[in-house]
C-alpha cells in the first residue's frame, strides 16, 4: 500500500509517475478510490520528478468496470458524481502527458477514465463500452466528451445500446490510440515513454495546454489561443531557446525543464 492511499498505488521512477488502481479483479471506482485518484493526479502535477504519467489498473481481466452500481442510487449519486467529475477536472489540469494502459474490459466509468487520458494503449484483447443505459444511468463524461472523439453517430449508438467494442474497433473509430498483443503491451508503452522523454517536459506541458485550451474554440480562435501560449509563455522558457540553439548548432539539446 502506498502511504496515504488505500485503493491505489503511486510510484515515481526515472521521470515517470505511475498511478495504479489496485482493486482487482473489477477495479471498481467507489468514492474512496475516486478521491484517491484525484489526490494522486494533484500530487503528480506538482511533483518535479514526474514529467509524464501512466494510468494503470491491477490485473488483466478488467481495466475497470466503473462506478459501483449501488452508488448510482439517489441517496449516493450526487456525492459520487461530484467525486467522479473531480477526477476528470484534475486530470485535465495536470499539465503533463497522461497515458492510459488498458488490459481487459474498460466499462462505464472505466471506459471514460481511459479515453479521457491523452493517449490510450490497450491490449488487443481489451474491450470498451458504456453499459450504463442497461441499469438506468447516464454516462455523464461519455455523453459530454465522446462525440468529440468518435463523432455523434457512433456516440449515440454506443450509449443507446450499451454494447462493448473490441480494442481494434476502438482504434478504428478514434476512441483509443493503439491495440497491441498483450505480450507487447509493456514494450509498446515503454517505446512511447522513451520518445516522450527525449523532449523537454515543459514543452510537452505547453503543447498539452495549447490543445486543451483551444479544442472547443472555432478554428481562428483556436489558432490565436495556441499562438498566444507559444509566444507569451513557451518562448520565454530556457528550453525554447535551447531547442533552437541545439538545432542550429547541430547537437542534441540539453533540456532543463524550465
Amino acid at each position: 500500500m502506498t502511504p496515504g492511499y488505500s485503493n491505489i498505488k503511486v510510484e515515481i521512477s526515472d521521470g515517470v509517475g505511475t498511478i495504479l488502481v489496485n482493486r482487482p479483479p473489477l477495479n471498481i471506482l467507489d468514492q474512496q478510490t475516486l478521491t484517491e485518484l484525484q489526490k494522486a493526479f494533484q500530487e503528480m502535477k506538482t511533483h518535479s520528478d514526474a514529467n509524464l504519467i501512466l494510468l494503470k489498473t491491477a490485473g488483466d481481466r478488467f481495466f475497470s468496470v466503473g462506478v459501483d452500481v449501488e452508488q448510482h442510487l439517489p441517496k449516493h449519486a450526487p456525492k459520487t458524481l461530484k467525486a467522479f467529475n473531480n477526477v476528470f477536472e484534475t486530470l485535465i489540469d495536470v499539465d503533463k502527458p497522461v497515458i492510459a494502459v488498458v488490459q481487459g474490459a474498460a466499462l462505464g466509468g472505466g471506459c471514460e477514465l481511459a479515453f479521457a487520458c491523452d493517449v490510450v494503449i490497450a491490449a488487443d484483447s481489451a474491450k470498451f463500452g458504456q453499459p450504463e443505459i442497461q441499469v438506468g444511468a447516464v454516462p455523464t463524461v461519455a455523453a459530454a466528451a465522446m462525440h468529440h472523439l468518435i463523432g455523434q453517430k457512433r456516440t449515440f449508438e454506443l450509449l443507446y445500446t450499451g454494447d462493448s467494442i473490441s480494442a481494434e474497433e476502438a482504434v478504428k473509430i478514434g476512441l483509443i490510440n493503439h491495440a497491441v498483443p498483450a505480450d507487447q503491451l509493456d514494450s509498446t508503452v515503454n517505446e512511447l515513454v522513451s520518445k516522450l522523454k527525449e523532449h523537454s517536459p515543459i514543452m510537452l506541458s505547453y503543447v498539452r495546454r495549447a490543445i486543451y485550451e483551444s479544442m472547443h474554440l472555432d478554428f481562428m480562435q483556436a489558432v490565436e489561443k495556441s499562438t498566444e501560449i507559444y509566444l507569451d509563455s513557451l518562448k520565454n522558457t530556457e528550453d525554447a531557446s535551447e531547442g533552437l540553439k541545439a538545432f542550429l548548432e547541430k547537437r542534441k539539446p540539453e533540456w532543463k525543464g524550465k
